[in-house]
């Protein structure tokens, strides 16, 4: 999509695509758990929270529960004693890490610079 045409598509609404998916998208959790599932596969839930470390119980359910609802993510309970639940990418999930994927490794290239503006920024005041 060209850059002049993207903010044609801002719309004041629930169908501005900022509002409706990239916010959600945005939020501290959801990219590392995509990012997690895509680099390790089918994952339970201990699993998950153990592989990002700092993602309190409650979050990761929330932050799980709203990927499973837009799609970006499966859950599949299997009917055992004691319930077994794991989560993977979905396919919309996984067409969207090439993108994620992209954002890290721009993130990664400009972190020292970043960093270094901030470290500036904060002298400064």
């Amino acid at each position: 999509m060209e850059t002049g045409k993207i903010d044609q598509n801002f719309r004041p609404s629930a169908d501005c695509p900022i509002r409706n998916v990239l916010c959600r998208l945005g939020e501290k959790w959801p990219m590392l758990v995509l990012v997690t599932l895509a680099a390790r596969g089918t994952m339970r839930f201990n699993e998950l929270q153990k592989s990002i470390g700092d993602i309190s119980q409650r979050m990761l359910s929330v932050t799980l529960r709203t990927l499973v609802e837009d799609g970006l993510v499966e859950r599949i309970a299997y009917p055992e004693v004691p319930p077994r639940v794991e989560y993977r990418l979905a396919p919309l999930g996984e067409s969207l890490m090439p993108h994620i994927d992209a954002l890290v490794g721009w993130a990664l290239c400009h972190l020292d610079e970043i960093r270094a503006r901030r470290a500036a920024s904060q002298a400064a005041r």
